[in-house]
């Protein structure tokens, strides 16, 4: 890297630690959505401009769909919203719908009630989104989601697809009047120009998304990076930043620089709503709660600290696959999900 390139790096490496302060996510600066109150415990914000008031931790969808037993599935959810993480993720096409199956039962006996449910589509076009939200609210065994999003915008054309006429957007914007969605968003994590494309695509049509979902991670900030691209974006727009893969899967533990930890407190020290995270045990969901309860705001030079650890294994993305491979891409390996 040469002397110019360096000081490129470290300017967008300190506007990316500014943007934290600005927006009051750094130093227990005031900030509209840091903190909005704390229920057991765990910290609550704001979810952009929806009022909604949602735990500052997610329970992630894909994994309690993959724990071998269901039961031990049910418990987990249950636990989770009993100790005060209201946010759950899902999606139409994780484990075979197995994931949707066991949350909506998960949800019964009046579990449902206490939690802020989102769940994700594959359709692209009006028909197959139709159908997808029709399944998802079967499976989740109820009538209406808080958040629908449309899920791996992750190719150049996803956003015209949906948005064109006979499109995805048109099946959710449906199911918004018939009250099956309260608020719309979607979700992709392969690169932050194809989110700013969907944004764009979006306004172009005089539509404004409730909320967005990508990679905000110690990696994510060297790498083709969400934080530094699309964040500001969003935090100017007030839509709710749904940070996933705060520890890359497991994967960025495995550059052995940081901790499980680490990695939730700086994603919660950014502007986001929620940082949704995978738990497929009660020792992950412990250990993800625990992080939550004693998260506080970490200050820029621990912020600075943190990315100079990880910045060199950083460097071309191989902990972040997601990024630089189909490995996370089950429509680009399920293409007929699309529709």
């Amino acid at each position: 890297m040469n002397e110019q390139q360096q000081d490129d790096h470290n300017f967008t490496r300190r506007e990316f630690i500014e943007l934290a302060v600005a927006t009051g996510f750094v130093a227990g600066l005031p900030g509209r959505a840091l903190a909005a109150e704390s229920r057991q415990g765990i910290p609550y914000r704001i979810l952009g401009r929806t009022g909604e008031k949602v735990s500052a931790i997610g329970l992630g969808g894909y994994h309690v769909g993959s724990q071998p037993d269901e039961k031990e599935s049910i418990r987990i959810i249950r636990t989770a919203i009993d100790e005060g993480v209201n946010f759950l993720d899902n999606c139409w096409d994780y484990n075979d719908g197995q994931s949707e199956i066991r949350m909506g039962k998960a949800l019964l006996n009046g579990y449902r009630q206490k939690a802020f449910l989102m769940t994700k589509i594959d359709g692209r076009n009006k028909k197959a989104a139709a159908q997808q939200i029709d399944e998802s609210l079967r499976r989740l065994q109820t009538d209406h989601l808080d958040l629908l999003q449309f899920h791996e915008i992750i190719r150049d054309t996803d956003p015209d697809r949906i948005f064109a006429p006979a499109g995805g957007m048109e099946a959710a914007l449906e199911a918004q009047k018939a009250g099956k969605t309260r608020f719309i968003g979607f979700t992709g994590h392969k690169s932050p120009d194809i989110h700013l494309k969907m944004l764009d695509t979006a306004a172009a049509h005089q539509f404004t998304f409730d909320a967005v979902q990508m990679p905000l991670n110690v990696m994510d900030a060297h790498f083709n990076s969400f934080g530094q691209k699309v964040l500001p974006r969003l935090v100017k727009d007030e839509i709710a930043v749904l940070g996933m893969k705060p520890m890359g899967d497991k994967i960025i533990l495995n550059s052995k620089t940081v901790t499980p930890t680490e990695c939730l407190h700086f994603s919660l020290s950014l502007p986001t709503s929620v940082v949704i995270t995978g738990c497929d045990s009660l020792p992950i969901l412990e250990q993800a709660i625990k992080a939550a309860r004693a998260f506080r705001p970490m200050s820029k030079e621990e912020i600075s600290t943190l990315l100079a650890k990880t910045e060199k294994a950083a460097q071309n993305g191989q902990f972040e696959l997601y990024k630089t491979s189909h490995e996370f891409d089950g429509t680009h390996q399920n293409p007929q999900w699309l529709g």
